[in-house]
């Protein structure tokens, strides 16, 4: 049956269904009951009932319509193209764009035998449709990633241009009022609604010469999107300000603040730094996400055997536990995770932060306050007199907060706290180098995490890959043996990871548990000592190695192992 002859004789899709002997009469029949009574349509009543499963129903609709069934989950969409229908007509009819076919348009539908649908999109394109029958989780998740707000921020940024333009506009109002249809707000919504679509972590807003730069960091790489309208640039900033109580008049100095915002159902956690720079003010907002805040050690990424020890090591009655790496590696994720597991009523936590990024029920978090010498030491010493189980310290910044965490650890508390050092191994000495005494590292420091955090090869455009012989000659060195024969993975870019090739990130790790060789070395204050004590634990494997077994694995791809190579020491590189 083409479609040609669809138009000429409506079709139903469940006398088809019985003809094709994929349901019988009866079963029609209770499909269309439950239909009244829940409003579905009649292939999603079919499905949820358990006549028929979406892949047979799918294929046999192909076959009897004789259009085609294509599977979006590896499909190449042009985004222009997909973008020629408007959103809000492709979530009504639940249909997408696919192809161009001689005068026509290839469009993917979840109900093909939707005529009305097929007239409305063809007056719309202003070109003969010919239908193609596709998954509906499919085709949700592809108009998800494709209908990006990109068209929407640079039109509402023209919009806020133009109102600047009036010389009797007062930019001190814009940013005050609470009108929700003025542009700034609009704006500010679409940011944020696209910042949450794409999961991004931060969002970046940075004046230039005649234009501005809004960027979002997005599985820690940055995505840009300039726009002409310089001016929008600090109507947002005014209005950002007022939102985080921060002082509007004061553009020469940087400020800090924070608010809440709902978007899209999620509660947003909006931390927002301001920085003078040449064309005006720069603005950066960390979101975090607490509708989503729940952690688990399970979905860190850690291989299971380093899991169960690292566990072993929490559930000590004390001792000091750092967690190291760079800004931006996971370090917090990784500590709340560990916070998650060990709250419960019978053990008092307190946490000492640079600010609460994430609130725990039951952990009293405390955030320290330089301007009203609120330190993390200060505080640190109040909480001990709170009679905790468990302390948690942001960071450790001088040697006056590492040493009295270091005295807790050792009078009955566990300790958890983070270092910005590139690998476990030179941790312990960074803590000696602050200048806390040697016997009070070995004595209370029971093992250091390091981590970072490696992009994952999208599943939806994966194919193999061969280093070139460079590459393969590090790689090997790395891996202390030969990789010939061994298959590596990386992304070829499509719409479900929006042509990166990567979609979401995995966290690399190297746990080293300290032991006498070790302690010994830390009492002498020897770091080669240490370093080679460290080596030969059989547990121990270095961060590059484990990153490596991951590119192996077709988790991560080769140039991921070699940025992580990039931030390591050379010794422990070649280890």
């Amino acid at each position: 049956m083409t479609p040609q002859d669809m138009r000429q004789r409506k079709i139903r899709l469940g006398d088809l269904l019985v003809q094709a002997g994929l349901i019988s009469e009866a079963q029609l029949q209770l499909a269309l009951q439950d239909q009244k009574r829940t409003g579905s349509k009649l292939g999603r009543t079919v499905l949820d009932l358990g006549f028929i499963d979406e892949g047979r129903l799918l294929r046999a609709l192909s076959e009897q319509l004789q259009i085609p069934f294509v599977e979006l989950k590896h499909y190449k969409f042009d985004n222009q193209l997909t973008q020629s229908l408007p959103e809000a007509v492709a979530r009504r009819f639940r249909v997408i764009v696919l192809s161009r076919q001689g005068d026509g348009l290839l469009v993917g539908m979840t109900d093909p035998l939707d005529l009305f649908a097929q007239d409305e999109m063809e007056r719309l394109l202003g070109r003969r449709v010919l239908p193609a029958v596709v998954r509906e989780s499919e085709l949700l998740g592809a108009l998800d990633q494709l209908y990006r707000r990109t068209s929407e921020i640079a039109s509402l940024a023209g919009e806020l241009e133009g109102e600047l333009q009036d010389s009797d506009f007062d930019l001190s109002r814009l940013g005050a009022d609470s009108n929700t249809d003025a542009p700034v707000v609009r704006l500010l919504q679409t940011l944020f609604e696209d910042a949450v679509q794409m999961k991004a972590s931060d969002i970046h807003i940075e004046p230039d010469e005649g234009l501005v730069r809004i960027r979002q960091r997005i599985d820690g790489v940055l995505n840009e999107q300039v726009m002409k309208e310089h001016r929008v640039a600090s109507a947002l900033v005014m209005r950002l300000k007022i939102m985080s109580g921060l002082d509007i008049s004061e553009k020469r100095l940087p400020q800090d603040g924070r608010f809440n915002i709902r978007v899209k159902n999620r509660n947003l956690d909006v931390r927002v730094s301001t920085m003078p720079v040449q064309f005006g003010e720069s603005v950066v907002m960390r979101l975090l996400d607490q509708s989503g805040a729940m952690f688990q050690l399970d979905g860190t990424g850690m291989p299971p055997a380093m899991l169960e020890r690292f566990r072993r090591l929490l559930q000590r009655p004390h001792g000091m536990v750092l967690v190291t790496g760079p800004t931006g590696s996971g370090k917090t994720t990784t500590l709340y995770a560990g916070l998650s597991e060990l709250n419960s009523p019978e053990k008092k936590i307190i946490t000492v932060e640079d600010p609460v990024e994430y609130r725990l029920p039951r952990v009293n978090q405390v955030q320290v306050n330089a301007k009203i010498e609120l330190t993390f030491a200060r505080v640190l010493r109040a909480a001990l007199r709170q009679d905790p189980d468990i302390v948690l310290v942001g960071e450790i910044r001088d040697q006056e907060t590492a040493e009295i965490g270091l005295r807790a650890a050792l009078t009955g508390h566990l300790v958890l706290s983070t270092l910005h050092t590139n690998d476990a191994l030179t941790s312990a000495m960074r803590l000696i180098d602050m200048g806390v005494e040697p016997f009070l590292v070995a004595t209370a420091l029971n093992a250091v995490l390091a981590q970072r955090l490696v992009r994952r090869v999208c599943e939806n455009c994966l194919e193999e890959h061969r280093p070139d012989p460079r590459q393969l000659a590090w790689l090997e060195t790395l891996h202390g043996g030969s990789l010939e024969g061994r298959s590596f993975k990386r992304g070829s870019g499509c719409h479900h990871c929006h042509n990166t090739g990567y979609a979401g990130r995995v966290g690399v790790y190297e746990l080293l548990e300290l032991d006498e060789p070790m302690i010994a070395a830390l009492r002498r204050g020897d770091p080669q000592g240490f370093a080679e004590a460290a080596r030969l634990q059989p547990h121990y494997r270095p961060l590059a190695a484990c990153a490596l077994d991951y590119a192996i694995a077709g988790i991560t791809s080769v140039d991921e192992v070699l940025k992580v190579c990039a931030t390591l020491a050379d010794d422990e590189v070649s280890a």
